[in-house]
Formats: C-alpha cells, sequence, structure tokens
C-alpha cells in the first residue's frame, strides 16, 4: 500500500472504546488508516463521544429494536456497508455475530479479546484466569468467523498474574497490552501484510503455524 492511501475501516463498540481510542490515536500519527465511521448498539457508549471528538462519523443501530438477532445483523451489515469499510474492527461490540454477517465480511473483521486464546473464549476471562490460577494471561487479536473467539489467531501480548490481583486489576494489565496490538494487526493488515485464507492468518505470504507473541515488556514486532 502507498503511504498516500489509507485502508477506510469502520469500528463497532458496545462501551467505553479505549481500543478504539488506541486505533484514533495511530491514525492521527503513521497508521495509513481512515476510519469512516464508529457504530454502537449503544447509545450511551462513551466510545461514540471519543469517536466524535476526532471528528469520526457515529450512528447508533439498538439491537433492541428488532424482532431478532437475524434481523438486527442484516441492518447492521447495510450500515457497515454503506461506508464501503475494506475492513470492520470488533472493539468491545458485546454481541454474537450470526454466521451471515460473519460471512458478509470474512477475512476483513477482526477482533480483540481478552484472553490468550483458545483459553477463556466468552466473558469473565480475567476472573476465570484467576480461578484457574494461571501465571500468564493476555490478550489476543484474530479473525472473526462464525465460531465465537474462535477465529485464526494472529498476535497475542502476554502479562503477568500477580500476587494480590483481583479480575479488575488484572484487566487493566491486559487492556495496556490490547492498546498495544491491536493497531499493531491493523497497520498490518492496512499495508496489505495480513489476510485469512482457508481459515488461517497468512502474514508477509506465510501461514501463521501459531500466533506471533508479545511476552510481558516487548515492543510490538514489525
Amino acid at each position: 500500500m502507498s503511504q498516500a492511501k489509507k485502508l477506510p475501516l469502520v469500528v463497532l463498540i458496545s462501551g467505553s472504546g479505549s481500543n478504539l481510542q488506541a486505533i484514533i490515536d495511530g491514525a492521527a500519527a503513521d497508521l495509513p488508516v481512515e476510519i469512516k465511521a464508529v457504530i454502537s448498539n449503544q447509545a450511551e457508549a462513551y466510545g461514540l463521544t471519543r469517536a466524535a471528538n476526532a471528528g469520526i462519523e457515529t450512528a447508533v443501530l439498538n439491537h433492541k429494536a428488532f424482532a431478532d438477532r437475524e434481523r438486527y445483523d442484516q441492518a447492521l451489515g447495510e450500515l457497515v456497508e454503506s461506508f464501503k469499510p475494506e475492513l470492520v474492527v470488533l472493539a468491545g461490540f458485546m454481541r454474537i455475530l450470526t454466521p451471515e454477517f460473519v460471512d458478509r465480511f470474512q477475512g476483513r473483521m477482526l477482533n480483540i479479546h481478552p484472553s490468550l486464546l483458545p483459553k477463556y473464549r466468552g466473558l469473565h476471562t480475567h476472573q476465570r484466569a484467576l480461578d484457574a490460577g494461571d501465571k500468564t494471561h493476555g490478550a489476543s487479536v484474530h479473525f472473526v468467523t462464525a465460531e465465537l473467539d474462535g477465529g485464526p489467531v494472529i498476535l497475542q501480548a502476554q502479562v503477568p498474574v500477580e500476587t494480590g490481583d483481583d479480575a479488575d486489576k488484572l484487566a487493566a494489565r491486559v487492556l495496556t497490552r490490547e492498546h498495544i496490538i491491536y493497531p499493531t494487526v491493523v497497520r498490518w493488515f492496512a499495508e496489505g501484510r495480513l489476510a485469512m485464507n482457508d481459515n488461517k492468518a497468512v502474514l508477509d505470504g506465510e501461514p501463521l503455524t501459531s500466533p506471533r507473541q508479545l511476552a510481558f515488556d516487548e515492543t510490538p514486532p514489525e
């Protein structure tokens, strides 16, 4: 991708949007993307304020206004496509997506999950890591497939589980690493280095047999 071209993307959120902010900050620096819109299913999501403050178009599509998940995802897909994104970024979008929606954006939709997948898919990941006595926890960026938190994992960041941690302390430590790895993976995609083929993540032309890893204090890989 040339320096002049910026990858158009849409971000889906449900809450505070701190990972959205990391991407906004990256785009204001040298991340070669243009955030065309931020869409939320929650009108009160603070991430909408973050987007508005950055001059980014926002939209709210309340799932409660639809009879079922299928009708909501159909409308959401049409709304997303109206902005003509080449990448859809899920940043704390607290909805389980239908297979039809996932198929619509297959290979161009990313998610970040607060665990070292395949561990702890779903919710309450930090407490589950504590309950299991894990010494290491972290976050994963992956392509989205119809299997919940089951798509090909691209990059993971590890954090230590420290004595005296509770779920909130551990979550805060993980979040600081999320803000590093998500823009990194978005950059790889925007630069044409990352793709999904045959349900595998392919980076620089090579299928990833395991995710790239970022240790406790390591800086992002090139």
